[in-house]
């Protein structure tokens, strides 16, 4: 599976209609099975609800692993209006495969998913 995001380098931005969703994940670089730090950034528009990420495998049956994300910038912090952070965890595939997806849902605009790689 190709990787659209190279997340160990810094965050990935992608475009949904009129968002702009910008994901980063901390700390790096990003491995598995510790307690890692999803930041969301939006610009376009407010969002109606708090997003969530599902973290999954390409083509790979997974148990839910979900990251739920709350509003943590405001108008005057650096982070800006639109900023969400959640914690989560990737486990270790027994696979040995380590391209994890991101699929990030977003209310009222869908679903956009980045795909990345860890470390183990």
């Amino acid at each position: 599976t190709l990787t659209n995001c190279d997340i160990q380098l810094g965050p990935c931005t992608k475009v949904k209609d009129t968002l702009t969703v910008t994901l980063d994940i901390f700390p790096k670089p990003v491995k598995a099975m510790k307690e890692l730090t999803f930041r969301l950034t939006f610009d376009g528009r407010e969002l109606s609800d708090n997003p969530y990420i599902d973290l999954g495998m390409p083509g790979m049956a997974m148990g839910p692993n979900r990251v739920l994300m709350k509003r943590v910038g405001n108008n005057t912090s650096r982070l800006g209006n639109n900023t969400y952070e959640g914690q989560g965890v990737i486990v270790r595939c027994p696979s040995g495969q380590r391209t994890w997806k991101a699929s990030v849902m977003l209310p009222d605009a869908g679903v956009i998913d980045f795909v990345f790689d860890v470390i183990y």
